[in-house]
This record gives C-alpha cells, structure tokens and sequence, in this order.
C-alpha cells in the first residue's frame, strides 16, 4: 500500500489485458500472418548490411513504444524484405525450408495457446500429440515399440543430446564392470558428418574422429572397424550420416550397424536432412541398417514442411536417455517422481516450446501418403535435373544424385566467377544457388526441397550459367 495515497501500485497490465488496444494488435498481426502465409509469388527478397539496416531501423525501441501500425510496418516494409524467404521456390542453397500451409497455420496456435511442452503434468496433450508422430516414425524407419523420443530445436541439439546419453550409457557399462574412464573418450564418424558432430564433440571434450569415405561418398563398415580396433574401448559413439548435407548421400548404414553391434558401441545417425527420403518405399533399400540405431535424428523443418525449428530425437530405449538427462532440483520433484516420461528427461533442454505440434497437425490434416508424394518429387526432380546437367557441354556433374541434392560444375570457372553468378542471380530475384566445395574445388549445389520447385525454374537457372 503507499503510504500516501492508501492505494496499491497501478497494475501494468497494457501487454496483457483485453482491451481495444490488445484487440487491435491482434487483428494486425492476424491479418499480415494470413497475407503472407497464402502468398502465392512469394518474395525471394535480398539480405542488407548492418550499416544499411542501422540507417533506415534503427531506433524501435523506446520508452512509450512506436505502436503496432509503426511497428508492424517496420517489420514488414524494412526488415522482413532483407530476409531471405526459403519457402521460395527457387531457394536452392543450404537445405532449404518449405512448411506445409497446415503447418504454418497451426504454428500460430501452439504461440498462442502458452503450451509448455516439457512436462507431461503441464502439456499432455500436446505431449501425446508429438508422441504419435514420434511413434509413427519410429515405425516407419524400423524401430521397437519402445522407442521414443522428444522434439528439439535442432539437429546439433539433437546430435548433442543423443552423444551425451551414448556416453552415460558407455561410462555406466564401465563401472558396472569396475573399469575406469578411458584417458580420452571418442566418437566416430565421417570426415562428411554434419559440422555439429564436430561441434558436440568440442562442447562434450571428447575427441573427434573423422574417416574419410570411400570412393562413393560413403563410410562403410569396414573402415568404422579400423578405426573401433585403433581406438579400443574409448570409443563411446559411432555416427553414421542419413543424407549428407553437401551431397545428400546415405552411409553403409547396414555395414556400419553391422561393426557397432559386434562391438557393442552405440550407433547414432545424424539424418537431419536426407531420413526423410526413407518414408519413400522406393528409396527404402538406401536405408536397410538404419532399424539397427540406438539413436537418430530427422529434422522436420527441412524434408518434411515444418516450420523452424524443431528436429525428431529418437532413442531406441528412452529410459537410457532419461538416465542422462533428467535434471534433479528441489523446485522439479512433483515432476522427476513421477513415473510418466517428460520430454525435458529426454535432451539436454528443460523449458521447451511444443515444436512437434505444427507437424503433428499437418500429418494429420493430409495423411503420410501426401508426405510420401511430396518428397519422392524432390527426389525425382533431382534426377531430372542431373540428367538435364549431364546434358549440357559446359556442366559436368560431380556425382548422380541419390536423394535430393546435385553438385556439378561450371567447366573453366573459378570461385569469384561463381559468386560472382550467384550474386546476379539473387540481385535478378530468380533464384539462391551459393556456391559450395568439394576436395578443395568450387562447385555449385542445387538442394530441392519445396514441392513449388520447377524444372523449368532450375532449367532457366542452368541457362542462365551458359549466357554469363
């Protein structure tokens, strides 16, 4: 109470209360959300500097607020067009983003129905959700009826997460049979691997190894075991790739399961982008080995039109992660003695936004058949254009395509010419196609992920290498 007026403190409460103020930012927002989200010549737009940002920006944030027509506008006529959209059809660099329009949408639900997604106490049904599709892959690529897993914000955390519960499990082993700590744990992998196999490797102060494939782009068995007898029992993990990212190819994943379960050694496969194509029947031999996994990882933001961010962490036995990763506090006990299985037990991240939710209903709005149809097309589209590459005198492709991803060459181009043509192309709105590298050579990448990618779209992006 103040001691002057006999009143308490005025509530602050302009954020939060419903009001025509409230109401109105809603129907803003709402309104810009649903424009852009049915646009159908979607922006490719161009990145800007911070310099150039800093001169028309700058200065948003003040004491009374700009408001949300200003700020709206801001956003949507400054800042959002130097952002690149990468559900744009001609996005081909990276790996690119298209999410569902049902995903999307519903994006905006699980934002404003405040689920927190960590605990089954506080989230059950969202929980239950993200557990039926976690389910659904778990049985598509193989696994036991007691797999499980959790939705995190990507795949270095989810790579991170499954080499942290691989080598609890792997010390665990050791004290049961009364053996000490190796002086330097190991992970193996390719040379090819993500960068974040690398990356957890330096978080966790485990040593890397990396093997260099094989002719064919893949590590295959043999080499992974060379490499468990020149590093013995200090080996905790293998990590196998599902699709590398800079050429989209599938290790010997039946080879590799082959080596780790005569070794007893975890087996990991980093399939962020390229699992996916394991929900093709086709494409299903690519894969044989991969029901062989104590753990995985497929990001559903790239392959299977999911908003950012979220990646699919399965474990073969959920319990052998939950050992690693449930966090113990005072404050977290009517959640840790409970028997119901969090998601936050299961990767190193406690407070969680419920990220499975937009795939969740986008799965359920147009069936797995839909989701089948729309990544065999990537895959077919791929092949089409490689052949349409092979076809030309001046390109040379550097390998066939075995998913979604073709590399091939400008003959007679350096690196500046390269990027010299990718920056014409984005300047011209047509497409993004950065250039990439392999052994030390400039190639260029073209990653097909949308469904609204055209042959005719990439073919005018090949025709334009030969005009320049």
């Amino acid at each position: 109470m103040s001691p002057q007026t006999g009143v308490g403190p005025a509530r602050p409460d302009r954020m939060h209360a419903v009001s025509d103020e409230s109401r109105a930012v809603v129907d803003l927002v709402l309104d810009y959300t649903r424009r852009r989200a049915l646009y159908e010549d979607i922006p490719l737009d161009v990145p800007a500097s911070p310099e150039e940002l800093a001169q028309v920006a700058s200065g948003s944030i003040t004491p009374g607020g700009l408001g949300a027509e200003r700020a709206l506008a801001l956003f949507g006529d400054v800042l959002a067009p130097t952002c690149l959209s990468t559900d744009h059809p001609g996005y081909l660099s990276f790996i690119p983003s298209a999410p569902s329009k049902a995903a999307t949408a519903f994006d905006l639900v699980v934002s404003a129905s405040s689920i927190y997604g960590g605990s089954w106490l506080e989230g059950a049904g969202a929980v239950f959700a993200e557990n039926e599709v976690l389910a659904w892959l778990a049985g598509e690529l193989g696994l036991p009826e007691t797999a499980g897993g959790v939705f995190v914000q990507g795949g270095t955390i989810g790579n991170l997460s499954a080499l942290v519960a691989a080598r609890d499990a792997a010390r665990r082993a050791r004290r049961e049979r009364g053996l000490p700590d190796p002086a330097r744990w190991v992970v193996v992998c390719s040379a090819e691997s993500h960068s974040s196999v690398a990356s957890a490797a330096a978080v966790m102060d485990v040593d890397w190894v990396g093997i260099e494939p094989d002719d064919d782009g893949r590590l295959h068995g043999h080499a992974v075991e060379d490499a468990l007898t020149a590093h013995g029992d200090a080996v905790f993990a293998v990590v196998a790739t599902a699709g590398t990212t800079n050429f989209g190819i599938v290790d010997d994943l039946a080879g590799i399961a082959a080596v780790t379960r005569a070794a007893g050694v975890w087996l990991h496969v980093d399939g962020a982008y390229g699992l996916a194509g394991a929900l093709v029947p086709a494409m299903r031999p690519a894969y044989a080995g991969i029901e062989h996994a104590d753990s995985l990882i497929v990001d559903p933001h790239k392959w299977l039109f999911a908003p950012f961010d979220a990646c699919a962490l399965l474990y073969r036995d959920p319990q052998v992660a939950r050992r690693a990763h449930t966090q113990h506090a005072e404050y977290l006990d009517a959640l840790t003695e409970s028997p119901d299985t969090n998601p936050s037990d299961l990767a190193i991240q406690l407070t969680r936004r419920a990220r499975g939710l937009p795939l969740w209903f986008s799965l359920a709005t147009y069936g797995t058949n839909e989701y089948r149809a729309a990544i065999s097309y990537g895959i077919e589209l791929a092949r089409r254009v490689a052949d349409e590459v092979a076809a030309r005198p001046e390109l040379s492709l550097v390998r066939r395509p075995q998913l979604s991803v073709v590399v091939f060459r400008r003959d007679g181009w350096s690196a500046a010419d390269y990027e010299a043509w990718s920056a014409r192309l984005l300047a011209d709105q047509k497409a993004f196609v950065v250039p990439s590298s392999h052994r030390g050579e400039p190639v260029l990448r073209i990653a097909i992920v949308n469904p609204l990618t055209t042959f005719e779209l990439i073919r005018d992006v090949l025709d334009s290498l030969d005009s320049q």
